[in-house]
């Protein structure tokens, strides 16, 4: 099944460069609804999610070009997305060094605090009231798997303030979902 996915997006591409009618709305049927969905977890406000959506699918379609076909069209289009997404978060001053704090020696506890049963609206909806830099933090690690390195050099702070960002939106959603 794999392959023929893998074959359905060569086709796609091959489709676009070529400059056929039609492949892009295709390309953009099958992965809006995940883009979008990264841009919801990532923008503070739903106006913002769409100027992300959309200037991550002008990207995609600028960088087409370039997709080697090593790996799956949606995995390389997702990373533009969040690429985006937190282009627009810097512009935006979301990670000013006053809205992260950094803890040199501060050791992490790492636990999982998310019950696998969790709906992804409920989690999506829990998200967005987290902090922008603990919600940023949050969906690199958890959700789209960088590491904390990844995680530092991308957002231009240190390994251990991804981390206490991390933490500390675990110990928030945990406490709102105790709530609930």
């Amino acid at each position: 099944m794999a392959k023929e996915t893998s074959d359905r997006e060569k086709q796609l591409v091959l489709d676009y460069l070529a400059g056929k009618k039609g492949a892009d709305a295709r390309i953009y049927a099958l992965y809006s609804d995940v883009l979008f969905a990264i841009c919801m977890r990532y923008a503070p406000d739903s106006d913002r999610a769409q100027d992300m959506f959309q200037d991550a699918f002008v990207r995609i379609f600028l960088k087409l070009k370039e997709f080697r076909f090593e790996g799956s069209l949606e995995g390389w289009m997702k990373r533009i997305c969040v690429n985006q997404c937190l282009d627009t978060l810097r512009k935006l001053s979301s990670f000013r060094e006053d809205a992260i704090e950094d803890y040199q020696d501060f050791e992490v506890e790492m636990k999982e605090t998310i019950s696998g049963n969790l709906e992804m609206k409920q989690l999506l909806t829990l998200l967005l009231r987290l902090p922008v830099g603990y919600r940023t933090v949050f969906n690199m690690y958890v959700i789209e798997g960088y590491s904390h390195a990844e995680i530092a050099s991308a957002l231009n702070i240190s390994e251990n303030t991804s981390k206490t960002q991390l933490f500390k939106a675990r110990k928030q959603l945990q406490a709102w979902l105790k709530n609930e």
